[in-house]
């Protein structure tokens, strides 16, 4: 489903110019914006660079059942631009008014800024990027790709609540090498460059592959047992024993749904912890369209989600919309890693307790994307939360 794309235009100083005519993209994903510079770059002979998003009507589920994307229909965004187009503009109004939820990058100068610092950072390690291409931007992230002679590198800038990812993957970088993206850079502010991951994300991998994610991540886990304080001290979120019910709380609060599944909650983990698996450092989000695949290499990406927890949240979100029949394996071949790694430890009583919880900590996830970003952009989340309550209620009453 293509998108039908509009593109209110600011100078570099936020000042209003006007909307381009709307075109078409084919590509329906609102966050990818790469395609929508490059057809305004073709159409009206203009460099932009897309800031944010403005509004976006949330198509409707097909038949009632799917969950609803934000993909394809008509969408408006924000542009920046230093040379008026050739091409009349549109009067439009729009609110830019502005935000303290506001990412850097979205603000008027935010990308010039952010591209500046990774262009000194490649010419100090000898790589100068010669081409530029934005390929994202929205609530969780902005990416752009650099080309030179010495290679590419991607700027990924994200939001404070991600902040500790460049933690992570400084950590994942020392303790267990080529098993995620290298970090070349940070800037302890949300900026990081990374180097290029060949290959392509696994959206959709059939069960026989993640067997093989599931088997090629398990050393990771494994490695970070006791660097889990190491990896807390700099900054990696901290969920063990106590502390992911008072975090899940903190941030789900007042429907009947969520004080039900909080009640049951602690006792729920102190059973979850006498099944003695260790505690290890946690992707968060370790679905196979996070995971990158090469020639039968697996590189797992996007860490923003990590935190120190239990490591069982990883293979239940790395099964997630399978039928049961379908994830039987994955789950069976990690319970087995991990009867080897601890002795005596019951890997799936742990599993089957923590489902539930799992949905539950989804669903706090989602709230706090909806906490922490502006309005407009809420719109990419709306429906998750629910979702995930729903999926939790479920698990409880499947396991009562």
């Amino acid at each position: 489903m293509p998108r039908s794309v509009t593109l209110v235009l600011v100078d570099a100083a936020g000042a209003p110019l006007g909307a381009l005519p709307p075109f078409d993209v084919p590509s329906p994903w609102w966050q990818e914006v790469a395609p929508v510079v490059a057809e305004a770059r073709r159409r009206y002979g203009i460099e932009v660079a897309v800031l944010r998003l403005l509004t976006g009507a949330r198509p409707q589920p097909a038949g009632g059942s799917a969950r609803p994307q934000p993909a394809g229909g008509a969408v408006t965004y924000l542009g920046q631009v230093d040379e008026l187009p050739a091409t009349p503009l549109v009067p439009a109004e729009v609110d830019l008014s502005a935000d303290p939820l506001r990412a850097a990058y979205a603000e008027p100068g935010g990308p010039a800024r952010s591209l500046a610092w990774a262009t000194g950072e490649l010419r100090r390690l000898g790589r100068p990027a010669e081409t530029i291409t934005q390929q994202r931007t929205w609530n969780l992230s902005a990416i752009w790709r650099l080309d030179g002679p010495g290679g590419t590198a991607w700027l990924k800038q994200v939001p404070v609540f991600f902040r500790h990812e460049a933690a992570v993957l400084r950590w994942l970088g020392r303790a267990v090498p080529g098993k995620t993206p290298t970090l070349l850079a940070d800037d302890g502010d949300g900026r990081m460059l990374l180097d290029h991951v060949p290959g392509e994300d696994r959206y959709g991998a059939p069960v026989e592959e993640r067997l093989a994610m599931a088997a090629d991540y398990h050393p990771v886990q494994v490695r970070s047992v006791p660097d889990v304080a190491e990896l807390v001290a700099a900054g990696v979120p901290d969920l063990r024993g106590p502390a992911l019910p008072g975090w899940i709380r903190s941030r789900l609060a007042g429907s009947s749904a969520v004080e039900f599944l909080l009640a049951g909650l602690a006792a729920r983990l102190d059973e979850v912890r006498g099944c003695g698996l260790p505690e290890t450092l946690v992707h968060g989000d370790l679905h196979p369209g996070n995971v990158r695949a090469d020639a039968g290499r697996h590189v797992v990406i996007d860490w923003g989600d990590a935190f120190v927890g239990h490591p069982a949240f990883d293979v239940l979100r790395l099964v997630e919309g399978l039928p049961d029949v379908a994830a039987a394996p994955v789950l069976s071949e990690w319970c087995a890693r991990w009867r080897f790694e601890a002795p005596g430890c019951e890997p799936e009583r742990a599993v089957e307790l923590l489902r539930p919880v799992a949905a539950l900590r989804m669903a706090a996830v989602y709230a706090m994307f909806l906490d922490g970003i502006e309005e407009s952009e809420r719109v990419y989340h709306a429906t998750d939360v629910d979702t995930y309550l729903e999926q939790a209620l479920a698990q409880v009453a499947s396991s009562a």
